[in-house]
């Protein structure tokens, strides 16, 4: 892992540098691909500030923490970080999974006005109810790969608007998006 130390209102020391390199060489074993980490630490006070930017493939994540001593600032930003990578690990293999079922066989039955029924074709509409969650274009793709549907909606975290994601007969993937 390329690792970056950078030390604000603080001496810079070879044993902090080593110490966070230390913990950070365990995360190697858990990402899937190389990564960079832009480490800062300072001082306000009597604050001991951790900061950290880990950024590896697809994933980045950014996490502070801060106490009364360096390296217990440096464990609690270790632990938090590795709970945020295996968040992100069960996250993928739930969607690679296919368990996750996204779209609901409920049917129901509309009750229209009378008289609104003259086309045979509206006499009986089944609605069914979905749950969308905000997540980016390649999430909503790797759920419609996992599961059995031609299509997928759900929200688009970037532009938190309903998109609808669906396969074409020769396999390539469509996005509808609104329009503004």
């Amino acid at each position: 892992m390329q690792t970056t130390v950078t030390f604000k209102k603080i001496d810079p020391s070879s044993s902090l540098k080593s110490y966070v390199q230390k913990k950070l060489d365990k995360f190697d074993k858990i990402l899937d691909s190389p990564a960079e980490a832009y480490v800062v630490l300072s001082v306000e006070k009597i604050r001991h500030i951790a900061e950290i930017t880990l950024t590896c493939d697809r994933l980045k994540i950014h996490a502070r923490e801060n106490s009364e001593s360096m390296y217990s600032s440096i464990d609690a930003l270790m632990d938090k970080i590795k709970s945020q990578i295996k968040k992100n690990k069960e996250k993928i293999k739930r969607h690679m999974s296919g368990k996750k079922q996204s779209i609901k066989n409920e049917s129901v039955q509309l009750d229209f006005p009378e008289g609104f029924s003259e086309n045979p074709m509206t006499d009986q509409i089944i609605v069914e109810t979905i749950d969308y969650k905000p997540m980016d274009i390649e999430d909503a793709a790797i759920e419609l790969n996992s599961g059995k549907q031609s299509f997928f909606v759900f929200n688009n975290a970037r532009t938190e608007q309903l998109n609808v994601l669906y396969k074409h007969k020769n396999g390539r993937l469509g996005l509808i998006q609104p329009r503004g």
